[in-house]
């Protein structure tokens, strides 16, 4: 017995509906992805960028540094990872090429006893008279008081672990952002390989660099006239 032509116009619908729905869905994942809606920044602001990453103790408990580095690397931001004793000396190397004009923005991120060494490298690049555009702390292990500042740091710290927040010391300038993770199900081992960490750590980089297209506030160099000092102290913070 034949089917009546209503349902067999009904059956012949159904494989249309099928796709027209997977497509509609699809539509959607792409609409709500974070990738996909995070702006990339330009090629040449991010060619006169450098990311300094520091890995904490032992050099062997920060590799998830590595991988966020190999991340900037493939959207053209150079990158250096390095244990944290270095920092003095990668604090004059990056004087010296933003000096030179190689470099135009200086980012860094430190884990464990590398977050910990973010202040002092902080403090040794305002002495030399170059600006830190944005520094990220993953779970420092001491008490960390941020004298000179970025001009934003962020502090990511598992509250109920060794890590500490970051305070602010009278007269700090840059914005200090102290972000507790505790619940998150992250360990101070594993906060710098952590895939939702390092995402946020990428989109913080990307978003800095894609505001380095405005100046930075100007900072005054050691043994600088009064009156310079006091200008650089008065400039407004720009994002």
């Amino acid at each position: 017995m034949r089917p009546n032509g209503r349902h067999t116009a009904g059956a012949s619908q159904l494989p249309a509906l099928r796709v027209w729905a997977i497509c509609l869905l699809l539509l959607s994942a792409v609409a709500i992805s974070p990738s996909t809606a995070r702006a990339a920044p330009t090629q040449a602001a991010a060619q006169t960028t450098h990311v300094y990453l520091l890995r904490g103790v032992l050099n062997i408990f920060s590799l998830g540094l590595d991988t966020i580095g190999a991340r900037l690397q493939a959207q053209g931001v150079p990158v250096t990872v390095a244990n944290f004793v270095s920092w003095s000396s990668l604090a004059d190397e990056a004087a010296t090429a933003y000096k030179a004009g190689r470099i135009k923005t200086i980012i860094l991120v430190g884990h464990s006893s590398g977050a910990t060494a973010l202040p002092d490298m902080i403090a040794k690049l305002n002495q030399l008279g170059v600006p830190v555009k944005l520094a990220i702390g993953l779970d420092s292990v001491f008490k960390t008081k941020l004298s000179t500042g970025a001009e934003r740091y962020i502090n990511i710290y598992i509250g109920d672990g060794p890590g500490e927040p970051v305070r602010a010391a009278a007269g700090l300038r840059g914005k200090l952002d102290n972000v507790d993770v505790r619940g998150t199900g992250v360990g101070h081992i594993s906060i710098d390989k952590n895939e939702a960490i390092q995402r946020r750590v990428i989109a913080e980089i990307d978003a800095a660099i894609m505001r380095s297209r405005a100046p930075a506030a100007p900072v005054a160099e050691p043994g600088a006239p009064r009156s310079a000092r006091a200008a650089a102290a008065a400039a407004p913070a720009r994002n």
